[in-house]
């Protein structure tokens, strides 16, 4: 599960289309543990999640995720100051909203809601890239009607759409002028199926996608310590141990 939702943190965040190697302030809509936060961070980005799960928030603080966390329901809105984001992602939360857990809740009132917050808070101009799992297609009409209501331009992107496993939808929204929308992802290369096919007994480590970095490494661990300096956060200060692998105890 940690593997996938890290593809498609990685999928979301590259149909955002941010300027090449330069840090980004974005919104995690259903942010949960912070699985997809943490893809966020090791691409540079810094982030703030919301969601309406005090124990996926806990959790999140329990793993010592990097973003800010917010405890919201994102069907009453985004509470942040216009212009406040430079992008959005989200990962299968968007079609919560058009289930009615109490007579008062209306999806499409909620939708719009959501929506029309959403456009405030991002910078004109900025995208969001919002993967979901809608039931059926009149459920996907109802989002991106709301979507359109409140401003939005942009349409979906289906990957893998002839694939009942990989098939995934991506709801990709501009809050400026109308731009072309990416390409969907089709059919795996021959060398995506030779390495998802590949077996080994040997450890390999994680790395950071797109730098190269041996994640819990020195570079990795150093990387880190600077970033929440910018962030403002308390860190200890660089040592010779810094990043050292410790000797199991007896």
């Amino acid at each position: 599960m940690i593997d996938v939702q890290t593809k498609m943190a990685g999928r979301a965040l590259e149909l955002l289309c941010l300027p090449e190697g330069q840090p980004c302030y974005l919104l995690d809509i259903g942010c949960g543990s912070g699985l997809s936060g943490d893809y966020l961070s090791d691409e540079g980005h810094y982030w703030v999640g919301i969601d309406i799960s005090p124990a996926m928030l806990d959790a999140a603080l329990d793993r010592d995720t990097e973003g800010d966390l917010l405890l919201g329901d994102m069907g009453q809105g985004i509470p942040f100051k216009p212009g406040t984001f430079d992008g959005c992602i989200s990962i299968s939360a968007v079609q919560w909203l058009c289930n009615a857990n109490k007579k008062s809740d209306i999806p499409a009132k909620r939708l719009y809601c959501f929506f029309s917050s959403l456009y405030s808070v991002l910078v004109r101009g900025a995208r969001a890239v919002l993967q979901l799992y809608p039931e059926n297609s009149e459920q996907l009409e109802l989002i991106t009607i709301q979507a359109t209501k409140a401003g939005f331009t942009g349409g979906v992107v289906v990957d893998f759409p002839n694939s009942a496993k990989a098939k995934k939808f991506y709801l990709c929204l501009f809050s400026g002028p109308s731009t072309f929308l990416p390409k969907a992802l089709t059919e795996t290369t021959d060398e995506e199926e030779a390495t998802e096919s590949a077996f080994t007994s040997e450890r390999i480590q994680r790395r950071m996608a797109r730098r190269g970095v041996v994640r819990k490494s020195r570079e990795w661990v150093l990387e880190k310590k600077e970033r929440r300096r910018r962030q403002g956060k308390e860190v200890r200060p660089d040592t010779q141990y810094t990043g050292r692998k410790r000797k199991p105890r007896f």
